[in-house]
């Protein structure tokens, strides 16, 4: 099982289905309220998706979108980014993917997608 897992910044209710549905099939995500835990299902290339949102992670004003299943629509949390940032009008932070769990994090660098482009930076 495969994940990708992406940080949107003062999520708007409706985004991130208006977002998906146009890059997976049977999306079923009611993302109406964006308060709570979201959990929905897609299908990409055959494959069975799971779709989560996690509200108030990071300092309570990101949203935690992560995408998991055997196949999915993007290589890599970067590539996932890029693609929801040209729908999402906010800043989306991701991993770089050299991080891996139990490591410290103190000094770890994210990618921030925002209108003064991408860049590395320390969360904080």
């Amino acid at each position: 099982m495969q994940d990708l897992e992406i940080y949107i910044r003062d999520l708007e209710a409706g985004v991130v289905c208006r977002w998906l549905e146009s890059h997976v099939e049977q999306l079923v995500l009611d993302d109406s309220d964006v308060s709570s835990v979201i959990k929905g299902s897609a299908r990409f290339d055959d494959s069975h998706l799971k779709v989560t949102l996690y509200p108030q992670a990071f300092g309570k004003r990101y949203t935690s979108l992560i995408i998991e299943g055997e196949r999915l629509p993007w290589g890599s949390d970067l590539e996932c980014a890029r693609s929801a940032r040209r729908i999402v009008d906010t800043e989306i932070r991701c991993s770089p993917g050299e991080w891996k769990e139990g490591e410290p994090a103190d000094d770890e660098k994210w990618w921030r997608l925002d209108n003064r482009g991408e860049q590395l930076v320390i969360w904080n």
